[in-house]
Formats: C-alpha cells, structure tokens, sequence
C-alpha cells in the first residue's frame, strides 16, 4: 500500500504535464490509397483493396517543393519476413502542389497483380523518403 502512495505523486504530475503539452496529428506529408481520383475527388478511400489499379494520393500542410518524384511499391515477403523491392514508377509534378494523385498514366500502370501487403513510398528525385504508408492487397 505504501508503493502505491510513493507512486500516486508521480503519476498527477505525469498527466498534469501531459495536458499541457501541444499534439499535431500530422506535421509532414500523408501518403494514402484510393480506387480512383475524378472529377468528384477521391472514390473508394481505403487500405485494403483488391489486385488491380490503385490511385496513390498524397496530402500535405505545405507545398511538396518536388518536380522529379517517384512512387516505390515494396512487397513483403513471408518467408524471408522482409520488404523487397516490386515496382518504381517516375512522375513529374508542379513544386507548389500540397495535394496529389499518382495513377495509371501512359509511363506507369500503378497496379498490384499479386495478393500481399505493400510498403508504398514517395521518394524524391535523389530516393529520399517524403512520405509513405502500407496498403494491403487482397484476391478479387
């Protein structure tokens, strides 16, 4: 009983510190999936889709600042319990962009033919990471 009295101190000032702490959800660029993207915006926004073509959005609070970029999809691998590396697509963009869809275009076909969970990045034009985030696929 006397453990719990030592601790009770500590633990009022723990929580009365934290509430007055600052939280933001997001400070840098979010990375997230949608079936498509057309002229009523996103359609079908999720992280679990099946084989086909997906869309790639990216939303940020400030501007991308990129022209060269990159969409990376790595695929995890059970047996060797790792990421490896399945597809890189090349797109160009306006450096002023704070919202951003990367699809199917005539360079890049944005698909996942295999079932899997991917590793989905945006990298710069020197491979530097900007955003990223997991998408699951699953058989139709």
């Amino acid at each position: 009983m006397k453990n719990i009295r030592f601790l009770f101190p500590i633990l009022l000032l723990l929580a009365l510190t934290g509430i007055q702490s600052k939280c933001y959800a997001q400070n840098t660029p979010v990375l997230y999936f949608c079936e498509k993207y057309g002229d009523d915006g996103e359609i079908g926004v999720s992280d679990r889709f099946t084989t086909g073509y997906l869309t790639v959005m990216v939303k940020s609070s400030t501007a991308l600042g990129l022209t060269d970029c990159h969409i990376q999809l790595d695929r995890y691998i059970e047996s060797s319990g790792q990421f490896e590396f399945y597809k890189k697509f090349d797109y160009k963009i306006d450096p002023d962009s704070k919202y951003v869809f990367f699809a199917k275009n005539e360079d890049s076909d944005m698909s996942f033919e295999k079932p899997g969970i991917y590793r989905v990045y945006l990298l710069d034009k020197k491979d530097n990471t900007v955003a990223s985030a997991l998408v699951q696929i699953i058989e139709k």
